[in-house]
């Protein structure tokens, strides 16, 4: 299994280093060969939003940067990991850039999906979604925020399976790796 691993991590030290360590370890023992991206490293402009991405070079972002490669990799893997600290209940703004970029992934003529009006999919199949936040403490709000966004992106990006795990930053990392074995079972990611 391909898993890709987007580490939207503001800075790389304490708790992000502890989950990403904690997702890498899982990953490699259910046997998934893992591309990351530690996406603060990395050359990545805000999306312009002007949907050249679909009418003028479709399915790929004009903006010649690392999204481009994010973007293909997405769509051909088979599981797609986003690390992120939870801010106000979303993605970390490093994170967020990234994924606006997505867009690219799908195509721009509308079908009804689920009861809902959604951009029709641009290929065949799409990879499985866990989104992992980070919390310094239970906050039940932002929690509630997170999991209602991974799960309407998820429905955009027509992942077959999808998961929002929360972790909290006081967590041991046997914790964190316990919870985040059973987020990979929960998206059907198995030992």
């Amino acid at each position: 299994m391909k898993a890709m691993v987007m580490d939207g991590f503001e800075s790389g030290g304490g708790t992000a280093q502890a989950v990403y360590k904690a997702v890498e370890d899982e990953l490699k023992s259910c046997g998934c060969e893992i591309e990351s991206f530690r996406l603060r490293d990395l050359t990545i402009a805000d999306c312009a939003g002007d949907f050249l991405c679909w009418m003028k070079t479709p399915g790929t972002c004009v903006v010649d940067d690392d999204n481009r490669k994010i973007a293909r990799t997405m769509v051909n893997s088979d599981l797609h990991v986003v690390l992120t600290h939870i801010t106000f209940g979303c993605y970390s703004s490093t994170l967020k850039k990234a994924l606006d970029h997505l867009v690219q992934n799908i195509n721009p003529f509308f079908r009804k999906f689920q009861g809902e009006v959604h951009h029709e999919p641009r290929y065949d199949r799409y990879p499985r979604y866990l989104a992992v936040g980070v919390l310094p403490q239970s906050d039940k709000e932002s929690e509630r925020i997170f999991q209602t966004l991974v799960h309407r992106n998820s429905i955009n990006m027509y992942t077959p399976a999808y998961k929002a795990g929360v972790l909290y930053e006081h967590q041991s990392p046997d914790e964190m790796r316990q919870r985040i074995r059973g987020y990979l079972g929960e998206v059907g990611v198995r030992q």
